[in-house]
């Protein structure tokens, strides 16, 4: 534990004023305050660890009986469990008292290199190579090769940069095939004090001599909410319900019936008051999302008690956005938006639309959301 290190407590100790209430834009560059502490696998074992803490943070870290090592970021108002070795994937996320994740069937998270596997958490990389539902015509696993990649390293890193104190987890992939394709992914994670949003960061280097297609989507697995009412106050061109069905959706007379409705009419899901229509899942896909004044893009599950999920982004960087909403026993998620360079249909259905990107050798792509909860007053406060 370094809570005694002086450098640490300087930091860390910063007052929750700093970053209360700031609704900054997410961004992952150091400030020149900033310390960096890696992070090593021998750090875990099966009982928690506290790691870090001051006024403002504290960090913790263990190991669950099914081998995944996970770390907890805090803030006063609540936390994000990271998997930091396991394509840092946030498993859960927790404010107010609020748990924003999923309900799904995984009672902890499971060693698996495909997400497939492991399908409970609150948020994965989905890409980057591959992304989506893999089609008839694809060899791809379901969302790509990142949502469990092996890291090769982890740090925290915490400072102060324009938008005031910050506690970040980050790490690095390197992907290589021999005669294939060849990559850095580095994802981060910020949180800031007393704040309920939080920032999901993802940055992508081209190691290799050709170019490589490029496939990402922020996936966050929001919980569904009964009665919460779906609100994009600056709207988009269009909204289209999928009208592909994936091998794993089964549909039904009543679902398809509905569906046909939907196409007709997208605007019938406002409010998630239907759980028995969700089943098997809907898709919907956005055209040319409307920005503000500084170029993000502003989505919210607005709740019946006045709080609400929250997500903005720049559409710069993310060309498209998909909703996914399914409620049945097992699984009740509420993806109200799902920040994306391509639609999730596959590798073969995207490339024939032209939305794999190809990013150049040497070249680097870089993605910013800001997301997560805000209570009621918030969400009055925040109007785009």
């Amino acid at each position: 534990m370094l809570r005694g290190h002086r450098d640490v407590r300087s930091v860390l100790h910063a007052s929750a004023a700093t970053g209360a209430g700031r609704l900054g834009h997410g961004g992952g560059a150091m400030s020149s305050e900033a310390w960096r502490l890696p992070l090593y696998p021998q750090l875990w074992d099966q009982a928690s660890r506290l790691l870090l803490e001051s006024a403002s943070f504290s960090v913790r870290a263990w190991t669950y009986p099914s081998g995944v090592k996970a770390l907890s970021l805090e803030n006063s108002r609540g936390k994000l469990v990271i998997l930091p070795w396991q394509g840092q994937m946030i498993w859960s996320a927790e404010f107010d008292g609020v748990d924003l994740t999923m309900l799904n069937m995984f009672t902890q998270p499971r060693p698996s290199a495909s997400v497939i596997g492991t399908y409970g958490c609150f948020m994965f990389h989905s890409g980057l190579l591959r992304n989506g539902c893999p089609g008839p015509e694809d060899d791809h696993a379901l969302h790509g090769e990142m949502p469990c990649a092996p890291m090769d390293d982890a740090w925290l890193q915490a400072g102060e940069d324009e938008h005031g104190a910050y506690l970040r987890l980050g790490g690095t992939y390197e992907y290589v095939q021999g005669f294939g394709d060849h990559y850095r992914a580095s994802p981060s994670v910020t949180l800031r004090p007393a704040s309920g949003l939080f920032e999901i960061g993802m940055q992508v280097v081209n190691l290799a001599g050709k170019p490589m297609d490029l496939m990402y989507m922020a996936h966050m697995n929001y919980a569904y909410v009964d009665g919460a009412r779906l609100t994009q106050p600056l709207g988009c061109e269009r909204t289209r319900v999928r009208a592909s069905v994936p091998a794993h959706v089964r549909p039904t007379p009543t679902w398809s019936a509905y569906i046909a409705e939907l196409s007709q009419d997208p605007t019938r899901l406002k409010v998630l008051d239907s759980p028995a229509l969700y089943d098997p899942e809907i898709v919907c896909f956005f055209d040319d999302v409307r920005s503000d004044a500084q170029g993000q893009a502003h989505f919210f599950l607005d709740h019946p008690d006045g709080a609400a999920f929250y997500t903005r982004y720049s559409p710069r960087q993310f060309e498209h956005a998909a909703r996914w909403i399914l409620h049945n026993t097992d699984q009740q998620v509420a993806a109200f938006i799902l920040p994306a360079t391509c639609e999730p249909e596959g590798y073969r259905a995207e490339l024939a639309k032209g939305n794999v990107r190809s990013l150049a050798p040497g070249a680097r792509a870089e993605f910013s959301v800001t997301t997560g909860y805000l209570n009621a007053p918030e969400r009055r406060a925040l109007q785009p």
